[in-house]
């Protein structure tokens, strides 16, 4: 919530209407929209695409592949 840039007042009932003022107006920021900022780096983040596990399973021999393949479904049936 944003701070008024006066400072309140001393008279009691001016005091209770700025109270009552700040506590109930709505927020500047809706939580669901995006900033100009947010909204341009997700735009560029998706520019190359997914391609990171294809990437790091094409550079991987099929030794690791098999390797880390393993230990992934001990690490799944290890659950319970």
């Amino acid at each position: 919530m944003k701070r008024p840039n006066k400072p309140l007042s001393k008279d009691a009932n001016q005091l209770a209407a700025a109270i009552v003022r700040l506590s109930t107006e709505e927020p500047e920021e809706h939580p669901n929209e995006q900033s100009a900022i947010s909204k341009y780096l997700s735009e560029i983040g998706r520019r190359g695409g997914l391609k990171g596990g294809k990437a790091r399973a094409e550079r991987l021999s099929a030794k690791k592949r098999k390797e880390i393949a393993q230990k992934a479904a001990q690490a799944r049936w290890k659950k319970k």
